[in-house]
């Protein structure tokens, strides 16, 4: 599971939102305040926020995958930082906030109880009055990490709800489609009757002698022939270019047509027309490499997003020996390379290919 937002203005709310809950280091402070003279201790306490912090917005920007680093970070911090201030409990909540938010369940309850011990561990070799540095910082800890756990949750109906809502826009363009060919069908019905009466028409003036009538409805015919044709074009061109949604929803049904599962990450950009054709075709060439030629039986496609470029990382389960680049894989370079990109391939521990793209928005 990568934990990812829908959009970009949401991405760039939750950024802004992320220095607010940093308020909750208050409380961190509290105690340093009444150590009195102790300056080096103070100071040392003050000083272990800053890597501290860092861990923090590392895990707030951080996947499932990779979590486990920051939040070992922030854990090793908030250790540290027990054996000079109670306040560290506040650092500790941090961790139980995260561990609930990217972890299952059973994870968190394990952690929760390895947090305890450490509290525990801490308030005897410190000598805190009244345990109250373990039992405090159990009831701290629980309550964040139950509302991390319920962040979690939110966030996972929240993407089930984009998805379903994707689904209905999938289907609102599958019949949207099918009125336009309905449409087109229509138009050329109509042309096609009238080019037909209006050429046997003048077939029949011809014959009679009246040919100056007979030019009339042949110009009719060629009037009536152009009109068709700007008709088509106009009608075509609001269905022909299919967009990266809707091919991410072929190509997944074709690999599991396969007995090969897929899992989609991340939101589709939304790019000019040139990009996002190309990157249908690149996208099309990568599932046919690996139904024709990998023996991979899960597929993850990654699709992240920056302010100047998009990346689309395609991942088989397995990893490859030898890469032997055939006209799919130098094709997907020439087409990354007509658009300025970049392709790179990781052979192990599982078959990677990243494409960079610059991102060039729709309008």
């Amino acid at each position: 599971m990568t934990i990812c937002l829908s959009s970009n203005n949401e991405k760039s709310y939750e950024q802004k939102t992320a220095w607010v809950y940093l308020i909750n280091l208050g409380f961190y402070f509290i105690p340093l305040y009444f150590m009195g003279d102790q300056w080096l201790t103070i100071t040392l306490a003050i000083l272990l926020l800053i890597p501290f912090i860092i861990g923090y917005f590392w895990a707030y920007n951080n996947s499932t995958e990779q979590a486990f680093k920051p939040i070992l970070l922030m854990l090793f911090i908030a250790i540290i930082s027990g054996f000079l201030t109670s306040g560290a409990i506040s650092l500790f909540s941090f961790c139980c906030f995260f561990i609930g938010f990217f972890y299952s369940l059973r994870t968190a309850i394990l952690s929760f109880i390895g947090i305890s011990l450490l509290l525990l561990a801490i308030d005897l070799w410190v000598g805190y009055p009244g345990y109250f540095f373990t039992f405090y910082g159990m009831g701290i800890c629980l309550g964040v990490g139950v509302f991390g756990v319920i962040e979690q949750k939110r966030q996972q109906i929240k993407r089930q709800q984009q998805q379903s809502k994707d689904e209905v826009t999938h289907l609102a363009t599958a019949l949207e489609r099918e009125r336009i060919a309905r449409d087109l069908h229509d138009v050329m019905g109509h042309h096609l009757a009238s080019i037909a009466l209006k050429a046997e028409l003048a077939d029949k003036l011809i014959s009679a002698g009246k040919t100056e009538q007979a030019q009339q409805q042949i110009s009719q015919v060629s009037q009536i022939t152009r009109d068709c044709l700007s008709q088509i074009r106009q009608t075509v061109s609001d269905y022909k270019h299919q967009r990266l949604s809707q091919t991410l929803k072929t190509l997944t049904q074709t690999l599991r047509d396969k007995s090969i599962a897929v899992t989609i990450k991340g939101q589709c950009p939304k790019l000019n027309e040139l990009t996002e054709s190309q990157l249908c075709l690149m996208l099309t060439e990568l599932v046919n490499n690996t139904i024709k030629h990998s023996q991979a039986d899960h597929c993850t496609i990654l699709t992240q997003t920056t302010t100047d470029k998009v990346l689309l990382q395609y991942m088989e389960n397995r990893a490859v020996k030898v890469l032997t680049e055939g006209n799919g894989l130098k094709g997907i370079k020439e087409r990354a390379a007509l658009l300025n990109g970049d392709v790179q391939f990781q052979l192990s521990p599982q078959f990677v290919v990243s494409i960079t793209l610059p991102l060039i928005e729709s309008t």
